[in-house]
């Protein structure tokens, strides 16, 4: 136990720093990507598809068929997913540039580099608790599995099935925790966090 605390405190502040700092290149790098999609003719697009699947051998047919139903299963659903996780990335990202910035003993050095790993971690989670708009992840989330699921049902019907009687066994039981558990689980939640249980409630459910 000791040694998994010693670990966190000596790697989540390299880890934490890496990601704040490397999310806003990949996701400008991916918007770029995705406005040079945009303006490519459509014959060309074609084309790199086309190229880039031809090198998949044997699996072609399993790609295209995957491709065709993420295509029906909702590709604008899933943009629109991708777009408002990116939106609360980004929020998250501003926020932390502001906490990181705050020096509250007035010393000259910032409260960030003044904790260790552990606290450091536990802010941050803080951070992304109360800053984050835990609805719009959660449809976000749920909008890029139904596209998986439209996926699934054509590579593995049997699987599909099985997927799908256990949604909607967890759409009952969350009926059931919600009318009796919800209620004691946010009189025990503080205020802040409280915005978080009925979307914990429902993933638990699904788990």
């Amino acid at each position: 136990m000791v040694d998994a605390a010693e670990l966190v405190q000596n790697f989540a502040r390299p880890v934490l720093d890496f990601t704040f700092e490397a999310m806003p290149v990949i996701i400008s790098a991916c918007q770029k990507a995705y406005k040079v999609y945009t303006r490519l003719p459509l014959v060309y697009v074609h084309l790199l598809i086309g190229a880039v699947m031809c090198f998949f051998g044997g699996f072609y047919p399993t790609v295209f068929a995957a491709l065709q139903a993420a295509e029906h299963g909702g590709l604008i659903t899933l943009r629109k997913a991708l777009g408002a996780l990116t939106e609360e990335m980004m929020v998250i990202i501003e926020e932390n540039k502001k906490e990181d910035a705050v020096d509250a003993d007035g010393d000259g050095v910032v409260d960030a580099k003044q904790i260790d790993g552990r606290e450091l971690l536990k802010r941050k989670v803080k951070l992304v608790l109360k800053k984050i708009n835990p609805e719009k992840v959660n449809d976000a989330i749920a909008s890029m599995y139904k596209v998986w699921i439209s996926v699934l049902a054509v590579l593995t019907i049997q699987f599909a099935r099985t997927i799908a009687l256990s949604l909607t066994i967890s759409a009952f039981a969350k009926r059931v925790t919600d009318r009796f558990l919800l209620p004691i689980v946010k009189t025990a939640t503080p205020k802040e966090y409280q915005q978080w249980c009925p979307i914990i409630l429902g993933w638990f459910c699904k788990s």
